[in-house]
Order: structure tokens, then sequence, then C-alpha cells
């Protein structure tokens, strides 16, 4: 028996957990028990229809084919939306307005606003000469190609940690750090994962990351006492990965690019004014203001030191191309062109995540859609009567529950809210202590998210590479990672799962309920 912050009582046979609305738990994701079901042909595991195919469809796509096209992602994941409509029982329309539920799901616009203002304030850095400084400091530092990916890895892991955001720190690191490394030596395919396994360590142990929120305000823990409490299987897991990243820089050699010996040369360190563009959106977000805040700041500053310092014009950061000279092309962000449109770095930044925010948008759904038909309902009764039979199993069934959840929904907090009830569950049944489930939670949902080929985390980093303006259109080709190929890399992501494998079999870190009770449970 634990207790709220309120003083009332959560039994330890699946009480409630703690409300979390703002990031929608309790408010749609998990909240299966009060909305009407969709009946189906084959009963709950028919439910399950829409996300498998999406993810037959995925393998076969990027593992098979080695096609990592986000846009292509989109049709499996729409052909399958539509693909379980015909295994609906009756009226199709409870199908249909569930399809529209899990579009306005809080944990989806979490993820897209994430992702257009880090892009906009990744984009902005960019066009200020911010790859530039960073080359002229690689070499200034005697940061070779063989060191880059580890130390791509630590100081990615450091921002993601400060601003609490796992994307945001992909995209800023994909944008910015990842043609530095490659223009210097380092293997892409390494530096992309390199640049993941940092976003994981940042989104497992922020305490300012929605996954940290999420899993600790499901499992009836203080947030404060969660991030404590998982620093050492973090660690554990973080200096393998840097030593591994080490080892691999030197046995894994990078790419030849047209210009890149010429762009060393001429690179100076005017662009690097941006650190503290970088240091003002961390500093923000550490102060406890929402990360909207603190990138829409780091924007601002970027941008006045692009104008001050004259690292950029003002239509490099927004222009209005018209294809006649007239009165307005007097105007800074007014130029003349070949084809009308919009451009600069605002518009790039945000332009280029459209086909991901579409793809988000249909996973949630087809998430929301398997629970309103009874799928992870199906698969809770499964895990707590049939696997879950002792301690150790339980923990090892969290494990590869969370693990397999997120590999269906690839975006680690809407994985993160589905599945949480039930580790609250099977963790109250054996009496396992709300820490250890919010790290057992909270851990996979963040390694995984990061690994899939298809997951959220390894897509926005994607999509920086191919998007209109992306880094293979400025570069080419050779900037521009295959998903399936990063995947035995995110060397972070790896071993924090095994960490919490070994931790299940061993008992390594296991606490109990009566051991410790959260003073105070933070309700976010």
């Amino acid at each position: 028996m634990t207790e709220t912050e309120d003083g009332d009582p959560s039994a330890t046979d699946g009480g409630e957990p703690p409300d979390g609305s703002e990031f929608g738990v309790g408010d749609g994701m998990d909240d299966q028990d009060d909305a009407p079901r969709i009946d189906f042909y084959g009963g709950k595991w028919a439910s399950t229809i829409p996300l498998a195919f999406f993810i037959c469809w995925a393998i076969f796509q990027s593992g098979v084919l080695g096609i990592g096209d986000t846009n292509g992602l989109v049709i499996g994941a729409l052909i399958g939306t539509i693909l379980g409509m015909f295994f609906v029982r009756g009226d199709w329309k409870a199908y249909a307005d569930t399809i529209f539920e899990g579009m306005t799901q809080r944990v989806a616009a979490t993820a897209i606003v994430a992702w257009l203002w880090a892009g906009m304030f990744a984009e902005t850095l960019q066009v200020g000469g911010f790859v530039e400084g960073l080359i002229f400091a690689a070499d200034a530092l005697n940061v070779g190609a063989t060191t880059f990916p580890a130390a791509a890895f630590v100081l990615c892991g450091l921002l993601a940690t400060g601003i609490g955001t796992g994307y945001g720190a992909t995209v800023a690191f994909v944008t910015l750090f990842f043609p530095a490394g490659v223009l210097i030596g380092a293997n892409p395919v390494l530096l992309f994962a390199a640049i993941l396994s940092g976003a994981v360590f940042g989104d497992n142990l922020a305490p300012v990351s929605d996954t940290t929120i999420v899993s600790a305000v499901t499992q009836d823990a203080d947030i404060g006492g969660v991030v404590a409490s998982r620093f050492k299987y973090a660690i554990a897991a973080a200096i393998p990965a840097f030593i591994a990243y080490l080892i691999a820089g030197s046995a894994m050699a990078g790419v030849s690019l047209e210009g890149s010996a010429a762009l060393r040369d001429t690179a100076t360190a005017a662009g690097l004014v941006h650190l503290l563009s970088m240091g003002i959106v961390i500093v923000t977000a550490v102060a406890g203001r929402h990360i909207v805040e603190a990138i829409s700041w780091g924007i601002v500053v970027a941008v006045a030191f692009n104008l001050i310092f004259g690292l950029s014009s003002v239509s490099d950061i927004l222009a209005f191309t018209v294809t006649e000279d007239g009165t307005f092309t007097a105007l800074p962000f007014v130029v003349v062109g070949d084809a009308a449109g919009v451009g600069g770095s605002l518009y790039a930044g945000a332009i280029g995540f459209f086909p991901l925010i579409v793809l988000t948008l249909l996973i949630v759904s087809m998430a929301q859609i398997m629970i309103r038909g009874g799928g992870f309902a199906a698969i809770q009764e499964f895990l707590l009567n049939v696997v879950a039979t002792n301690v150790r199993r339980a923990e090892l069934t969290m494990v590869l529950g969370t693990a397999t959840i997120n590999g269906m929904i690839t975006i680690n907090t809407a994985a993160e809210i589905a599945i949480a009830p039930y580790i609250a569950r099977i963790g109250e049944k054996f009496n396992i202590n709300g820490y250890r489930r919010a790290n057992i939670l909270d851990a996979n949902t963040s390694a995984l998210g990061y690994i899939f080929p298809w997951a959220g985390g390894v897509l926005v980093g994607y999509q920086v590479m191919v998007g209109p303006e992306g880094l293979g259109a400025e570069y080419g080709p050779e900037m521009v990672v295959n998903p399936i190929d990063v995947v035995p890399y995110v060397f972070h992501g790896w071993f924090l799962v095994i960490v919490f494998l070994l931790a299940a079999i061993t008992g390594f870190g296991r606490e109990y309920i009566p051991d410790r009770t959260s003073e105070e449970v933070s309700r976010a």
C-alpha cells in the first residue's frame, strides 16, 4: 500500500496511478476501460492488425529493400489502418472515431512541437556557420575522426539531459555535429548511432524529459527519487558505450566528400558564438521553463547573433521569393528568383518534418485502435496469468513487454503511456517498488525508441538528412544514412536494455514496496 501526495491510498492489486493528464496519461492512451470497445472478427488480437501490418511493411521496406523513405512508411501506416477496418464487426463509425481520437493525443503533439522548434533552431545555427565553427574547434582541439563519435555521444547526452528531449537533441546534433564529423572523416553510420545513443541517455535520465515524468507518475513515484535511482543503470550502460565508440571509431573508416578539405581549410571560429545560443536553451530548460519557451529564446538569440555578427543575411533566415523586381524587393527578406515561394532556415527547419508528423499521427491512432479493441488488455492478461509467475519472471516480463510494445508504437512516450498500467499491475502483484518499475519502464522505451529503423527517434534524424533542404541535398548522398544500417551501433541503447535484463535476472537494484516509499508523488 502506497499513498499519493493527497494521502489517498492506492491498493497494490491495481490501483489507479497518479494523474498525469498533461502528458496524455489517463486521458486517452491508457483510459481504455471508460471508452466504448471496438469489436473485431477474430477477437481482441485482431485489433493489432494495423500496427502489425505497419511493422511488417517497415521491416520489408527498411530491412529487406533497404529503403529508409519516411513517405513510404506513411503509406504503410495508411494501408494498415484501412486494412484493420475490414475486421470490425458492425458499424465502422467507432473505428473511424478512434482514428481521430488517437490523432488528437497530446503525446503526439509533444513530439511534433519538439521537432518543429528544434528544426528551426538547428537550421538557424547552421546558416550562421556553426558547422564550420565545430570543424574549426575539432581541428584546434585535435578531435579527430576516430574520437568524434565518442565526443558526439557525450555532448548529445548532455544536451538531451539538459533540455529534456531526445528528439530535439537528435535534430540539433544531426543538423550540426553530424556534417561536421563526417567532413573531418568520421564514419557516418557510427556517428549517427552515437548521436542516437546520446539522445537515449538524455531521454532516460533528464528530470524534465516527458518519458521520465510519465514513468514516475504512472508508477506512483516522485520524479527526483526516480532520477536518483536510475543514475546507476544509465552510467553502467554509458561507460561501455563510450569505450565502444572509441574502439569502433578507430576501426570504421569514414567517407570521402568532394570539397571537404577546402571547407576544413576555410572553417573559422566565428560560428562558435552559437555555443551561447545552445547554452541559453539548456539553462532556460533546466531553470524549469517549458521546452517551447527555451528553444524559442534560443531561436531569438541565434537570429540576433547571425545578424549582429554578419554570420548570415536576413534572407538566409526567412525569404519570400518573387519572380519580378518590384517595390517590396527593397525589403531584406524579399528576393527575386526563378520561382515564387518561401524559404530560409525557419522554413526549412520546419517543413522537413511534415512527413514524419503525418506518420506520428497515424502510429498513435493505430495504437489507440489496439487499446479500444482490447489488444492491450489481452496482452496484459497473458503476461499476468501465464508469464509473470515469480519476481524474476515478472521483471523479465516488464523488460521484454516494454520492448515489444515499443517495437509496435514507435513514439517512445506513447509506448510508455500504453504499457504503464500493465507494468504497474505486474509490479504491484509482486510488491515491486515504484522506483524500480519506473526505471524498467523508462529505460526500454527510451532505448528502443532510438534503435528500430522505423522508430521516431531514428526517423527524426533521418528526416534531417533527406528533407528538401537536408544534408544530402547540401553535401551529397554520403551524408544520408539508411536507418537499418545504424541499428547495431546504437551502443548505449543496447547496453541499457542488457543492463536491465541482467538486473531482472540477478536482482541488482531490486527494491520492494516496503523498502522505500515516495514521500511526494510529482503530478507534473
